[in-house]
């Protein structure tokens, strides 16, 4: 029962990030918030929405976004204030737009470079192959005659 209670707990964590006291009374609201927070990257916790994370910083951007709902903004105007107050880096899910599309091409781009370079590399190495064949092929009697006495040696 005690590990039953502890792996409930323990999957149940991520819910507990939002404090009570800083949930809106206002339930639809509080909805828009989470929506919000779900989509914003902590930036101590990196890989962890606002909504998940207990850090510090991530209760203040909590804070943040019902304020700014709370005034009135648009779940639009709240993202975007977050994003010029501290970068796209907040945003869990990047725009591919600017210079975060040069990111997003460079993996692709450098994978087929990669294929590029090695499939020329096995087509030089093949024909090499096939050149000392046929120059191994093209031996002279007298120089079939010598090779054929240094491999005996």
């Amino acid at each position: 029962m005690k590990r039953f209670l502890l792996i409930l707990c323990m999957l149940a964590s991520p819910l507990w990030a939002v404090e009570p006291d800083e949930m809106l009374s206002d339930p639809a609201l509080e909805a828009r918030a989470r929506e919000i927070s779900s989509g914003l990257r902590c930036l101590v916790c990196r890989n962890e929405s606002i909504d998940e994370s207990h850090a510090d910083l991530a209760r203040d951007l909590r804070l943040l976004v019902r304020e700014r709902l709370v005034e009135g903004d648009s779940n639009t105007e709240v993202v975007d204030y977050v994003v010029e107050r501290y970068g796209e880096y907040v945003l869990l899910r990047p725009t591919a737009t600017g210079a975060n599309l040069l990111l997003w091409l460079a993996g692709p781009a450098m994978a087929l470079i990669g294929m590029g370079m090695a499939l020329a590399y096995l087509r030089r190495q093949s024909r090499r192959k096939a050149e000392g064949e046929a120059t191994s092929a093209a031996l002279s009697d007298a120089e079939q005659a010598r090779l054929n006495e240094i491999m005996k040696d």
